[in-house]
């Protein structure tokens, strides 16, 4: 049975990412890639599924992981022992083959284990493999085109669905290593885990930065493993989130496919990181923005498959679903026009010409950019939230930090263009969405606030007028915060909380917002709430029910970790 979505931990390699329970099930992993099919399903209703957990059902679980890593080590404490099972996908990352490494330990008294492997292609729907010896402790099997290779049992039985069944005894202070491999291609020769473990353990170390001197270090350092994790070592693009379906709210039809890359989301990540300091995935994230625009141009899309091929249209799968929600893959967005992301391009390339990490095509890219804003700025767009093309003021917005940014930091014969550009977007934006209250409104024909106008307004090139900032924070936190949350916009005249849960970037953008405004106290209090929606094991979700304190929507979502990292770093700033 699926349970609630805090109780998840993320093992993920950057090509692709498994969530694992505290019953020791791992029930979501794709192979080989991010969207390709599900060989393990139970998590949206499907089949398929990696066990390892001990024999008595009298337990407590829990579990953690390696500081700065996706290692988790899941611990069960027995009536008369303790035993731990240390779990990653190992790293660096092969494109063709996942290989997920688990180590049983018994910590103290003798424990027997329970192994299964179900391994189901196609979201389930595939044939089980038949497995057979490969040798010592080795069992293969194919399953459609995966292959299959599990190290590490002696005597298996076949169960009535074609799963493995074993148990593994160990004394105390025993260990017990299990290696799974599938793959698209012949898998080659067996990994051994002991070489794995090292190399994932090296990879981790060098990947995530210290982080020291920070008040909320740990944390830091979780969103740096998990944006790493997210992020493709091939092509440096970052999934917005690991898995698909997981309803943002029971029953309303609102379940997604985020397992590609947004720009925009991976433009946050890449300034938040480059906020912080140089970094691989700074330099990741101009790289894909850079690639992208400069193959599509004006016809940007929002989202990508990591290797920067469309994403698929949306369709459903014939499975019951995670609870309250309807199984979904592809998405709709990857054919949307949404404005915002090219003055989000701009602004991350703005970034890293600070920093001096421009890439090579950078300057050609951001004037690529810079163009397709001034044809197509005044073209109602689908925004930040991709609803029905209207005249969003966020988009607007975004437009016109993005093109200061990049007049400020990369400027060239393009940078007084950007500079004039911005000044009639934003004039014009003024004219059509400013409130008659001195605030900012939603759009050009709805007067209503929205927490995607904290965006812009938390950028350093946000160029004023600072009493229309203010009174724009002020709106929001009185008509769309609550018990220190934050929500994105009123659904109708019902309470915050009754349509969707808190939005938990919108709780981060609020922090930055006040440190912009000289209010590091208040900011302070943004960032402690919001950080408290989080899971067992330390990953965000998109939202936040905070009446039932369920995590909802897909996990984890890397753009709420990065902005917990870039209000993280701010605010060490403005009160260190």
């Amino acid at each position: 049975m699926p349970r609630p979505l805090r109780d998840y931990a993320l093992l993920a390699d950057g090509e692709r990412g498994a969530l694992t329970g505290p019953d020791g099930d791992v029930v979501w992993l794709c192979v080989p890639g991010w969207d390709d099919p599900a060989v393990f399903s139970e998590l949206i209703g499907g089949a398929g599924a990696f066990t390892v957990r001990p024999e008595p059902s009298w337990k407590v679980s829990g579990g953690s992981y390696a500081e700065g890593s996706l290692i988790w080590t899941a611990r069960w404490t027995l009536p008369d022992a303790v035993v731990e099972c240390r779990e990653a996908l190992a790293a660096p990352a092969q494109a063709h083959r996942a290989v997920l490494l688990r180590r049983i330990r018994a910590v103290a008294g003798a424990v027997r284990m329970t192994v299964r492997l179900a391994v189901r292609g196609d979201y389930g729907s595939a044939p089980a493999p038949v497995f057979r010896r490969a040798g010592e402790r080795r069992w293969e099997g194919a399953c459609g085109p995966l292959r299959v290779r599990l190290h590490g049992l002696d005597a298996v039985r076949t169960g009535p669905e074609g799963e493995l069944d074993a148990v593994v005894g160990l004394r105390e202070g025993g260990v017990h290593d299990l290696v799974l491999e599938i793959g698209d291609r012949p898998l080659g020769e067996p990994v051994d885990a002991g070489s794995a473990w090292r190399r994932t353990e090296e990879f981790w170390a060098a990947a995530v930065p210290a982080c020291s001197g920070l008040t909320a270090a740990r944390d830091v350092r979780q969103a740096y493993a998990v944006l790493t994790g997210l992020t493709s070592p091939r092509t440096g693009a970052m999934v917005a989130a690991a898995t698909t379906s997981l309803p943002e709210h029971a029953d309303a039809d609102r379940d997604y496919d985020y397992r590609y890359a947004w720009l925009r989301d991976q433009c946050y990540a890449g300034q938040a990181v480059a906020g912080h300091g140089p970094h691989p995935l700074a330099d990741a994230a101009a790289r894909v923005a850079t690639a992208r625009v400069l193959a599509d141009g004006p016809g940007l899309r929002p989202a990508y498959r990591t290797d920067g091929s469309p994403v698929p249209p949306e369709r459903r799968l014939p499975l019951c679903g995670y609870p309250g929600g309807a199984d979904r893959i592809g998405n709709r967005a990857g054919a949307q026009f949404q404005l915002d992301t090219f003055g989000e391009v701009l602004e991350l390339l703005a970034v890293a010409a600070r920093h001096d990490r421009l890439p090579e095509d950078g300057l050609r890219a951001a004037v690529v950019a810079g163009k397709a804003l001034e044809e197509y700025w005044d073209r109602p767009d689908a925004g930040l939230w991709e609803l029905d093309p209207a005249w969003w003021t966020h988009s607007r917005l975004a437009a016109v930090t993005g093109l200061r940014a990049a007049a400020r930091e990369i400027g060239g014969a393009a940078g007084s263009r950007w500079n004039e550009l911005a000044e009639t977007i934003l004039r014009e934006t003024r004219r059509r969405c400013l409130h008659p209250s001195g605030r900012w409104q939603r759009s050009a024909t709805d007067p209503r606030p929205d927490a995607a106008l904290l965006r812009p307004l938390a950028s350093p090139y946000w160029p004023g007028p600072r009493p229309v900032a203010a009174a724009t924070r002020e709106t929001v936190t009185r008509e769309l915060a609550e018990d220190g949350f934050v929500y994105r916009f009123r659904h109708g005249d019902g309470p915050l909380g009754e349509a969707e849960g808190a939005f938990l970037l919108g709780g981060f953008l609020m922090c930055s917002v006040c440190l912009a405004h000289g209010l590091p106290v208040e900011a302070a209090r943004w960032f402690e709430r919001t950080r408290t929606a989080v899971g067992q094991a330390g990953l965000f979700a998109e939202e936040y029910d905070v009446r039932n304190r369920h995590l909802r929507g897909n996990l984890p979502q890397a753009f709420v970790h990065a902005l917990l990292l870039e209000s993280a770093v701010r605010l060490d700033r403005a009160t260190g």
